[in-house]
Formats: C-alpha cells, sequence, structure tokens
C-alpha cells in the first residue's frame, strides 16, 4: 500500500502547471498536499465540502482546457457523490486526472469504514461511466514509474490508489489547520491563471 505523503509527493513532482483540486485527507497539512506543494497558488483545498472536489475539478478543466487539473479525491468522498462520474465521462475533459485515494475508512472523522468498502471498485465504476482510462495502482514504485506516462494521456482519466488508513482522532476543534484554505485559494487562483 501508498502512503497518502508518498501519494501526494509523486503526483507533486509530476504536476507541473497543473491546477491541484484537494479534498478531506490529502488536503491533511501533516501527511497530504499542504505537506508537499511547490506551487500553492495552483492549489485549491475543497475542505468541508465532502464529495465536491472532483465537481469542482470538472469546472475548472472545462473553463481552462489548456490547464491539466488534477483532483486528489478521497473513496468516501467519492462515494457521497457517484453522479460526478457519469457527469465527466459525459463532458470528457482531455485535461482532467482524477485521483481517489482509497483508504477503506472516514479517514478524518475517526475511521469508519466506508460502505462498500471490501467490493467497490472505483475503476470500473470510471469506466463504465465512460471515463477514457481507468487505473488501480496500490505500490508506490508502480505509482513514481506510471504517473507521468499517465499525466500524458488525454483525459477523463481515473487513477485509484491504494493508501494506508491514516486516521484523525484530534477533535476538529483542536486540529492544525493549513494556512491556506479554500477562501484564500479563491482569491488567489484566478490570479494565478491570468484573470
Amino acid at each position: 500500500m501508498i502512503t497518502n505523503y508518498d501519494a501526494c509527493r509523486i503526483v507533486e513532482e509530476h504536476r507541473g502547471d497543473a491546477v491541484v483540486v484537494t479534498a478531506m485527507n490529502a488536503g491533511n497539512w501533516k501527511f497530504g498536499w499542504p505537506a508537499v506543494t511547490h506551487r500553492e497558488e495552483l492549489d485549491l483545498p475543497v475542505t468541508g465540502a465532502m464529495g465536491k472536489a472532483s465537481s469542482v475539478g470538472l469546472g475548472l478543466a472545462l473553463a481552462h482546457p489548456e490547464r491539466k487539473v488534477i483532483v486528489l479525491d478521497g473513496d468516501g468522498s467519492l462515494l457521497m457523490n457517484l453522479g460526478t462520474l457519469v457527469t465527466i465521462a459525459n463532458k470528457r475533459p482531455e485535461n482532467l486526472y482524477h485521483f481517489v485515494f482509497e483508504n477503506g475508512v472516514y479517514a478524518v472523522t475517526g475511521g469508519q469504514p466506508t460502505p462498500g468498502s471490501d467490493s467497490v471498485s472505483f475503476q470500473n465504476m470510471a469506466k463504465d461511466s465512460g471515463y477514457v482510462a481507468a487505473y488501480e495502482i496500490e505500490d508506490t514504485e508502480d505509482l513514481a514509474t506510471s504517473v507521468g506516462r499517465i499525466l500524458d494521456e488525454k483525459g477523463p482519466v481515473l487513477i485509484c490508489l491504494k493508501v494506508q488508513p491514516e486516521i484523525e482522532n484530534t477533535p476538529v476543534q483542536f486540529r492544525q489547520r493549513p494556512k491556506r484554505n479554500v477562501y484564500t485559494a479563491m482569491e488567489e487562483l484566478p490570479k494565478a491563471l491570468g484573470h
């Protein structure tokens, strides 16, 4: 299995000038995207809107077809908005790369198991919905050697990453927050995109 940190680190090494939309554990300041990013001005953390990162990513991909958009989604988040798979496939944005961090739990709320964690295949759901390609990666080395090639493909592409659960048990009011949040990102991202 891949650690959350390694998954983010490897994607960051290949992101180029892509906009990165993060949700839930992928946005954790200790071991998620904020710990590895070097292009913060192009990051859009979608915290507090569980299930909506892929929809936000789709909107950005359609509005900016000249720029890659990478969504770092969670399995629990995606399960709350499965219709987004069909919508994304129907719109067919060639610049959208949808990473799903599958850990089988709701990690930010205490580790409750996600429904169907032993039977759901996000790879198959994406293919059946009409994504151009879908992958499932369980190994850090596999991710490191394949992510560059995958990001060169035309999308939409879904990449399901089997990641180790990292449970957050600290009560919400005591959790350290990243300095960048959705409000600052919404103010700064248009400038970074040339608007």
